[in-house]
């Protein structure tokens, strides 16, 4: 084989990994921007905090089982034990716990975009915990945001007079916090462990407390009524939507720039609002279009920022 053809021969490969690599980001965008609608759903059926309960114990099983059959489960060491506490208690449990009981109370087009607000708080979050003062960039970035979370929560676009309508934003906002500690942590956590082969120990310890709170305020899951509709949307939920894109999370995700993966998360609300609108039936105002694009303007900002600081 000549040079100039092996070197074709490897461009080739380096080219179709790489649009492989975006395939599954974007399958992965839209598995989890659809499972918000379905979620919705599912909450007719169980109550918030036993549908945490499932999503995490369903998607850990799937994980360990996963992780066995490629010979890579292994007991986490005590280095990784705060990250697995960050995770597994701000990340997935508070995160998805509050969002879940939000949903309730609240449509999904909002839910979605007011839980996907997570980089605009790492901003802050780094400013007030770590001591990270921002550069004006990033204040702007903040700003624009705050103001867009403002139009979209505002009295013409929610019912002020709901207390559970206006508790149900808090929730989704408070959610959106905690994983933005989480995300500063990762960025600071010397891992020893794979992410991916610590995911299902996350999980599971999400699911300890989880299931407590549950069967404490909702009472025990036997009041659940199973259908093959509800147990087609768990399954989307938990094995696909949670497990499955954690996954391509884990091994697509490293391959691209924070910046790249911050875009794409982005398309996460984008999705789960227009999957609301097609399959709910749901509609959204001029208020809230605009609410929504100075909220991804201000995530953009945020995430163009981070890049450039990456790169100094």
């Amino acid at each position: 084989m000549s040079v100039s053809t092996d070197l074709l021969v490897r461009a080739r490969g380096r080219t179709f990994g790489f649009q492989n690599t975006y395939v599954w980001l974007t399958v992965m965008v839209l598995l989890w921007g659809s499972s918000w609608p379905i979620t919705k759903l599912a909450l007719q059926d169980v109550p918030p905090l036993w549908l945490a309960t499932i999503r995490f114990s369903s998607a850990a099983l799937c994980l360990f089982m996963y992780l066995i059959l490629r010979g890579q489960l292994k007991l986490p060491v005590t280095k990784d034990l705060p990250i697995i506490a960050s995770v597994g208690l701000l990340q997935m449990m508070a995160f998805t716990g509050l969002g879940l009981v939000a949903m309730v109370h609240i449509d999904t087009s909002r839910a979605v975009l007011l839980a996907y607000t997570t980089p605009l708080w790492c901003v802050l979050v780094a400013w007030l915990v770590f001591r990270e003062t921002p550069s004006r960039m990033q204040v702007s970035a903040l700003l624009i945001g705050l103001v867009g979370i403002a139009v979209v929560c505002s009295p013409g676009e929610l019912d002020w007079s709901n207390t559970d309508t206006l508790l149900g934003a808090v929730f989704l906002i408070l959610a959106a916090i905690s994983w933005a500690i989480v995300i500063l942590h990762i960025k600071r956590h010397h891992w020893v462990t794979s992410p991916l082969a610590l995911a299902p120990w996350q999980m599971l310890l999400a699911t300890v407390p989880l299931a407590i709170a549950a069967t404490v305020t909702e009472g025990p899951p036997t009041s659940i009524k199973v259908s093959a509709d509800l147990l087609e949307e768990l399954f989307f939920i938990g094995p696909i939507a949670t497990s499955a894109c954690f996954v391509i999370s884990a091994e697509f995700g490293r391959r691209v720039s924070t910046f790249g993966m911050s875009n794409f998360t982005l398309g996460v609300p984008l999705v789960g609002i227009v999957f609301s609108c097609l399959t709910l039936e749901a509609t959204v105002s001029g208020t809230f279009l605009l609410g929504l694009c100075l909220v991804v303007f201000g995530v953009v900002i945020a995430a163009l920022v981070a890049r450039n600081s990456a790169r100094s």
